[in-house]
């Protein structure tokens, strides 16, 4: 679970996130619980794959006791379709409490054939890093390293953190990168990485202990995928920013089934007119791996992307798209789960809302610019500003009914569409300066 956080304030009918693994018994609920947590939305998993929610009513502080059995009447067809596929054919088992463990054919099971590097990028927020770095430290992938990139750092937060939670870890490595932009610090992990795949989180990001495992279990899935992204899961949702959030990107929490993107098959109706040039079909820069070699062979991320530069995002899309552009394919696996800590108020979701505007539409702009993709961009842009127009609506029908509609968010991520194209030759000139004087 979200390792077992509370958050500072919660909302008069604020929803516990949580899992509860069906072969094991219930979790318990953490001591301290606001009272105004009324309710638990619980991610049900089988050997660690997700096979999708349930909200349950907190009575007293404590889960129904009867949440295994309805778990597993709302499951059953994934469950019984995961213990066939370890050859377990006695369904009868579905009945007991709890399900069986893992048996050795279990698919979520993996062999530890690839060395793996996990990069965290972060600039002064030691506070968030210090419980990122705790999770880390419980993966259980034994051909591990752990980077942490501390990007152009105005104070010494970052290291502190590093050195009082993982200091005495020799699988972690403490680096900076002194050129501000997420991009630059993805890139730096990326030279640093000893790896065969290099797997990308955030520090407000709390990881399962098995998400390497899932993310190789990934790359095994055929032998010409080249990134690989998770499930991120919504640690918290105790307020209207929270809940406006997860209702707006519901794709990031809510996919339970594994998908293959591969651009050399026709795309499938389900994938919206902008494929795959449209956001949340792959992912998110959360939770996702690369091969090494791959990426390199790419030239890394677009250091006049993401966050720390003037269009604040849409490096991760850049990045998945190339990757399917050069030929590989992209797996989504979901039982590869991250928890993520949304923003909690107002303010800081407009901004993030703003944000993901500008770096999406810096993001289309950059292949527009570009002979090779422009054609394709032009004749999926009506679509996907039909597209646009659906978002309003999408999102109301997600949120929990009686739940508040701030609508200015739209406001603000639409208004950053409109401005991402000129900040991307902005971050362009400024990206040429940095790299000239190099790191």
């Amino acid at each position: 679970m979200a390792d077992g956080a509370i958050p500072a304030t919660v909302g008069a009918d604020s929803v516990w996130c949580t899992d509860v693994e069906l072969s094991a018994p219930l979790p318990a609920v953490p001591v301290g619980l606001p009272e105004q947590h009324v309710r638990a939305r619980v991610l049900a998993r089988l050997h660690g794959e997700p096979l999708g929610y349930l909200t349950a009513p907190l009575t007293a502080g404590s889960l129904p006791p009867d949440l295994l059995d309805r778990l597993r009447a709302q499951f059953t067809d994934r469950c019984a379709e995961h213990l066939a596929g370890e050859g377990v054919v006695d369904q009868t088992l579905l009945g007991g409490e709890p399900l069986p463990g893992p048996t050795a054919a279990c698919p979520n099971r993996v062999v530890p054939d690839r060395d793996v590097s996990v990069v965290v990028c972060t600039r002064d927020r030691g506070a968030a890093l210090a419980g990122c770095l705790r999770r880390l430290r419980t993966l259980t992938y034994p051909r591990l390293e752990v980077i942490v990139v501390d990007n152009a750092p105005g104070e010494d937060s970052t290291a502190q953190s590093f050195q009082a939670e993982v200091g005495a870890d020799p699988r972690f490595r403490y680096v900076v990168e002194p050129r501000p932009g997420l991009s630059w610090a993805r890139n730096r992990g990326l030279a640093e990485a000893r790896g065969d795949m290099v797997a990308y989180t955030d520090d407000d990001v709390s990881v399962d202990s098995r998400w390497v495992d899932a993310i190789v279990r990934g790359f095994q899935q055929r032998p010409d995928v080249g990134c690989v992204t998770g499930m991120v899961a919504t640690a918290s949702l105790a307020g209207v920013a929270e809940t406006y959030f997860e209702a707006r990107l519901p794709n990031w929490s809510t996919r339970c089934d594994r998908d293959l993107f591969d651009l050399a098959l026709r795309p499938p109706a389900s994938r919206d007119a902008l494929y795959p040039y449209s956001p949340g079909n792959f992912g998110t820069g959360a939770n996702f791996a690369v091969r090494a070699d791959v990426m390199r062979a790419l030239g890394g991320f677009d250091p006049a992307l993401g966050a720390g530069t003037r269009t604040a995002g849409g490096e991760d899309l850049d990045a998945f798209v190339r990757v399917l552009q050069a030929g590989w394919a992209l797996a989504y696996e979901p039982a590869a789960l991250v928890w993520h800590y949304h923003r909690s108020s107002m303010p800081a979701l407009r901004r993030q809302m703003y944000s993901y505007g500008t770096g999406f539409s810096a993001f289309i702009t950059k292949h527009l610019l570009d002979r090779r993709t422009r054609p394709e961009v032009l004749r999926r842009i009506p679509g996907g500003l039909l597209g646009m127009a659906r978002i309003p609506g999408a999102t109301g029908d997600q949120l929990p009914a009686g739940s508040p509609v701030p609508h200015n968010l739209l406001l603000w991520e639409f208004a950053g569409f409109f401005t991402g194209p000129v900040l991307l030759l902005q971050a362009r000139r400024r990206a040429r300066s940095l790299a000239a004087v190099g790191p």
